[in-house]
């Protein structure tokens, strides 16, 4: 429960984390496939209380990438399925290591990246999507790396990982890992999601640009540190 509403803290704040935070820690209660699955359901319902937010303030290319996400999805469970639980663990904090190394490269300009950059960071995000619940690791440095509103960021990235979620959810039932109890569990955990992402979004108003950076920046190396020192 601290763990859930710390994460949802974070998204709020941030516009992403909640995966990235949360899925280490259920892992150790959960299998990886169920806690992936378990994180799916609470970020996609969350997404959905959010979506006036996301169709105002969200950047076009965030509709590619969402698609191409929902199109990888099922491909990633599916190897997450046929992973040993113990190297699974391994690899997500890996992920999650890399996340935080990519967001530390110099910022660029607010240009668009090109249709083929949009393109893998879309089919990435959607592996990683179905492998640990994690599409920010390609999304974050795509949207927060260039010189964008935060705003715009922010939106971008909770409209994409709304997507994600989805595809995760109906990837999970599709292929019959989705069971009736960590559905029920989801729930259960559900409003401390938004009790945690309401009071981490009014913060998101209340700081900065560069603090908001540093945030996130701090959020991704914390989380990298302590997932790799729990697989360990």
């Amino acid at each position: 429960m601290a763990a859930t509403l710390g994460a949802a803290f974070i998204r709020g704040l941030t516009g992403f984390g909640f995966g990235i935070l949360l899925v280490p820690v259920l892992a150790l209660a959960l299998t990886p496939v169920e806690a992936v699955l378990s994180i799916n359901i609470m970020a996609g319902l969350l997404a959905l209380t959010e979506i006036q937010v996301i169709l105002r303030e969200a950047e076009r290319s965030a509709l590619t990438i969402g698609a191409l996400v929902v199109v990888a999805t099922a491909p990633g469970l599916i190897l997450l399925d046929a992973t040993p639980p113990d190297l699974a663990r391994l690899l997500i904090a890996l992920i999650a290591l890399s996340a935080f190394a990519a967001v530390l490269a110099p910022r660029r300009g607010p240009e668009q990246p090109g249709a083929a950059t949009t393109a893998a960071v879309g089919l990435s995000a959607g592996l990683l999507t179905g492998f640990a619940a994690m599409p920010g690791p390609p999304v974050v440095p795509y949207y927060v790396g260039r010189d964008i509103p935060r705003v715009t960021s922010k939106a971008s990235m909770i409209g994409i990982f709304g997507l994600a979620a989805m595809a995760g959810i109906g990837s999970g039932a599709a292929i019959g890992v989705l069971e009736w109890r960590i559905v029920i569990l989801s729930l259960a955990l559900f409003p401390l999601v938004l009790l945690g992402n309401w009071i981490g979004s009014r913060a998101f108003g209340t700081v900065g640009d560069p603090v908001w950076r540093t945030s996130v920046g701090v959020v991704l190396g914390a989380a990298a540190l302590a997932a790799l020192l729990r697989a360990l």
